[in-house]
């Protein structure tokens, strides 16, 4: 019984620590990232940001972002056999937190936006930039939120 006490520990501290990291990620680019990118010409801005997507999708990103998700699943499933313990209620809303408010805005709403961002040339795009700039950080501003409170719960827990 020890191991799955501590595997479950293992899980919760890495589903914390992973949305903890996740929302300073997010907070980064609400903060200055994208603060900085508006400061700069269109064509300039856009060029930055696709290339900061593209750079994004890499193993180091994609596993914190991700894994945490798959911790947040984990925490869930393991809810149903421990449903009785008082932080249940923690370890699902901090889960299904960063799930639908990370995870879920992110599909949603910023990769398409990213998407449509990947297509336009640079010199072409001033209007979609402005759209773009106020609309994805209006989302991420939502990442950054869900990602806090869902390490706070999970902390809490």
């Amino acid at each position: 019984m020890a191991i799955t006490h501590q595997s479950l520990s293992m899980l919760r501290l890495t589903a914390a620590l992973g949305c903890g990291l996740m929302a300073g990620v997010f907070f980064a680019f609400s903060t200055f990232v994208m603060p900085a990118l508006a400061r700069l010409q269109p064509s300039q801005g856009i060029g930055a940001m696709q290339s900061i997507n593209i750079t994004a999708i890499n193993p180091f990103f994609m596993t914190a972002l991700f894994g945490t998700a798959l911790a947040c699943l984990g925490l869930i499933g393991s809810v149903l056999f421990k449903w009785h313990q008082p932080s249940a209620s923690y370890w699902v809303a901090g889960s299904l937190l960063y799930l639908v408010g990370t995870i879920g805005v992110t599909i949603a709403f910023n990769v398409p936006m990213n998407d449509a961002l990947a297509v336009v040339k640079p010199d072409d795009g001033a209007d979609l930039w402005a759209g773009y700039l106020t609309n994805w950080t209006l989302w991420n501003h939502v990442r950054t939120v869900s990602s806090l409170a869902a390490a706070a719960l999970l902390m809490l827990a």
